[in-house]
């Protein structure tokens, strides 16, 4: 009978594998352990893998997606969302991808922006915040910040105290030690060359950086 540790290592394991095969073609990776799933994000589509068994559960294609990548910008990014949806961006596009979790069906989301509408505006980084049961998303080129309603929809654009230029990755921060309360809620926004601290305000309009560690 194997022993508890001895699984812990075949699973480790199994999880490097699934990785290091992806590596080649992988722009992003997402692991959902609620759901025993790994999303990856290649050039030209989704892969969903069980992770338990590595098994392929679907290839999935995404209508009209087009993107950049560098030198001209950080890649796409592929989030999940308070569902285990996967979500994917464009770089060069206010468009989002969504796939079930269920069906891996995929639907096409123009988002309307309530800004910067004679600009390229895509996204480089999204993540889902529970506190505000909204996305958030940057865009590296011109290093803004946008708030994404639940139902992708719309962004708004959040006015920030300076513009996080090569943004590419972007993150919920815990915003209240025990006992405290804490007006600002934040982000960590990390770029090829250092990570900032974001405090977005209570009227998620405006939102300070700053340079440090999150």
């Amino acid at each position: 009978m194997w022993t508890s540790l001895q699984r812990f290592f075949v699973f480790a394991a199994l999880l490097s594998s699934i990785a290091a095969a992806a590596e080649p073609l992988a722009l992003r990776q997402q692991f959902d352990s609620a759901r025993n799933r790994v999303w990856t994000l290649t050039h030209d589509r989704v892969v969903a893998r069980d992770m338990a068994s590595g098994k392929t559960l679907g290839e999935i294609s995404l209508p009209g997606w087009i993107w950049a990548g560098a030198p001209y910008s950080c890649s796409p990014d592929l989030a999940l969302g308070p569902r285990g949806e996967a979500l994917i961006t464009s770089d060069v596009l206010p468009v989002i991808w969504r796939i079930d979790p269920e069906t891996l069906a995929v639907s096409t989301h123009e988002l309307v922006l309530d800004a910067d509408g004679d600009k390229d505006i895509g996204f480089s980084a999204l993540a889902y915040s529970p506190r505000h049961g909204a996305f958030f998303a940057t865009s590296a080129v011109y290093g803004s910040l946008w708030r994404i309603d639940p139902l992708l929809r719309r962004a708004q654009k959040i006015a920030l105290s300076e513009a996080v230029i090569g943004a590419c990755e972007v993150g919920v921060r815990p915003t209240a030690h025990a006992g405290k309360t804490n007006r600002l809620s934040g982000f960590c926004i990390g770029t090829m060359q250092e990570r900032r601290s974001v405090e977005l305000a209570p009227d998620q309009r405006f939102a300070y950086v700053r340079v440090g560690s999150c």
